[in-house]
Parts: C-alpha cells; structure tokens; sequence
C-alpha cells in the first residue's frame, strides 16, 4: 500500500499543472472529494477577487463564489475542455451569478462622468484597504465601477481576471476584437475621468490584492 502510494505522488510531482489540472477534473467528475477540494483551493481566490470586483460587496462576492463552486463541482462532468480554460468555465459560471446578483439587487450607479461631484457609493473597507495596500486611489476602484456594464465587465476580467482577450471574449460570448474594444472604451473613459493619466498601471496591481 505504502509503495502504491508513493508511486502515486511521484506521478502528481511529476505532472505539469494543466496534467495535474486535467487529472483533478477527471477524478472530481468521479466524484473524489479531495480532487474537487485541490481545485477549490486552487481557484477560489481568483473566482472572489473577479466576484468582488463585479459586485462590489465582499458579502455578496463571498456568496456567489462559493454558490458557482458547488455549480461547478457538482458538474464537472460537463465541462469541455475543447471549448475553454477550466478557469474560464468557472468565471463565466461566476460572472452569471453576479449580474443576476445584481439585477436582483438594482444597485444605483452613478455615471462616471458625475463622479466630480458625487461617489459611486460607498467601497467596501476590505476592497479600501487593499487600495490603500497597493498606493492605489480609491477613486480609480468607483471610477470602474461607474462604467456602463459592457465596458466595466470587460475592465474588470481583464485585470481582475488577469485575461487575455480571448478569455474575456469567451466568457462574455462575444468575439475577441469585441472584448478588446470594450476594453479600450472603459480605459478611454476612465483616462478622460482622470484626466488623461494611464490607468493600466494601476488596474494592473489589482492582481496583487
């Protein structure tokens, strides 16, 4: 038993992650709970981080990250992996949740043109002090959140996401050069909001929270 096992973990050392990856999804399709346990581990972090910044509420994004692993898990048998990335499948399941999670709850946004005079509503203490962690003005976190849906989930899975333009087309089931004009539309308008400063930068530190 003891050789069989050490055999075992030799073959996981030896694997490469998307091996590794792949062999997690088979056995958690078998229903191997340690399987779906390792790929929680693994992805629950990026699938909160995308969700809070969706959402804008620690609570809500805590509730809809871990409803979309329970989806997820109890249906890893129907993922296809001839058609995405495992890490995009759970964010576009995650991105459902939270425009559900926000049609829901009609939250008032503010344009981002009228931020001058007005905030976009209050930012989470968690989201300020990460912020605040980074040298990152809250300011540019209300800005992002004030874009027109389209343009802000564009912004936010690129650079909360950390993806490239094809991975937030096939989450958004749009094209590539679709994702990529979103993209560049909310970054146009959040450089005019600060007056022509480069916010790639900053967006970009995000991935560190």
């Amino acid at each position: 038993m003891g050789v069989s096992e050490t055999a075992a973990k030799r073959v996981l050392l030896s694997m490469t992650f998307p091996e590794l990856e792949a062999d997690l999804i088979v056995r958690g399709a078998q229903g191997d709970e340690a399987a779906c346990a390792a790929l929680f581990d693994a992805y629950y972090p990026a699938v909160l981080r995308l969700s809070l910044g969706l959402l804008n509420d620690l609570g809500d994004a805590e509730e809809v990250a871990q409803d979309a692993f329970v989806y997820a898990l109890s249906r890893l048998d129907r993922y296809d992996p001839a058609r995405s990335a495992f890490r995009t499948w759970l964010f576009t399941i995650a991105l459902s949740r939270c425009r559900n999670k926000r049609r829901r709850k009609w939250p008032e946004i503010v344009p981002l043109e009228a931020l001058g005079a007005a905030g976009a509503g209050a930012v989470p203490r968690e989201v300020e002090q990460a912020l605040d962690r980074r040298g990152l003005r809250r300011q540019l976190w209300e800005a992002v959140q004030a874009l027109p849906d389209a343009l802000r989930e564009a912004v936010i899975l690129r650079y909360l996401g950390d993806m490239r333009y094809r991975e937030v087309a096939e989450t958004l089931d749009c094209n590539a050069k679709t994702a990529e004009s979103r993209v560049r539309l909310g970054l146009e308008r959040l450089r005019r909001h600060f007056a022509g400063a480069e916010v790639e930068p900053a967006l970009a530190e995000m991935l560190a929270w």
